[in-house]
């Protein structure tokens, strides 16, 4: 296996859940996960990028915009095909831009805290909840029993709840 089946294997799944965040459509974040593969591949053959991760992480972030560009473009001209009175009867089902900050101030303080997790702690939540990998497949990788990967997501999942309790408090 060379390098870039290597590491688009190791990052395909958290590709795929962060292309279908930014586009909501988890069958055409697939299929654009496997072309962040695809189009890899084809531009390897003429450039060398220094960090194959971030090459990876930016074909598909490419990849996500020009699909919600094209969809935009597309809903535009199903759009202009319609009555103008039955287009202003459409409602608008995208959240404000209140709702929208708040989400960016959700995120933000999210991040804080999972930066302040013991490093262990927050890389089991990480391969639980984004890689979506079992505690025993846990365990084995890094090296520890079940047990301290049940507890450090304990330790972890509590202090999301606490997060989660602040956050509606003062929210």
């Amino acid at each position: 296996m060379d390098r870039l089946d290597a590491v688009y294997l190791s990052l395909r799944g958290r590709l795929a859940r962060s292309i279908a965040a930014i586009i909501r459509d988890q069958a055409a974040a697939d299929d654009l996960t496997q072309e962040v593969y695809l189009r890899a591949r084809k531009a390897l053959e003429t450039t060398s990028p220094d960090n194959l991760d971030a090459f990876l992480w930016q074909i598909g972030r490419n990849l996500a915009l020009d699909h919600l560009r094209s969809r935009k473009t597309a809903s535009r001209r199903l759009a202009s095909d319609l009555p103008a009175e039955m287009l202003e009867s459409i409602p608008d089902i995208g959240p404000s831009a209140e709702q929208q900050l708040n989400a960016k101030d959700d995120l933000r303080l999210i991040m804080q805290h999972l930066e302040k997790l013991p490093p262990r702690a927050r890389e089991i939540w990480l391969l639980s909840r984004l890689e979506g990998w079992s505690y025993p497949k846990i365990a084995q990788h890094l090296n520890v029993s079940p047990n301290t990967v049940f507890n450090d997501m304990k330790m972890v999942m509590g202090m999301f709840v606490d997060l989660k309790r602040r956050m509606q408090r003062d929210g």
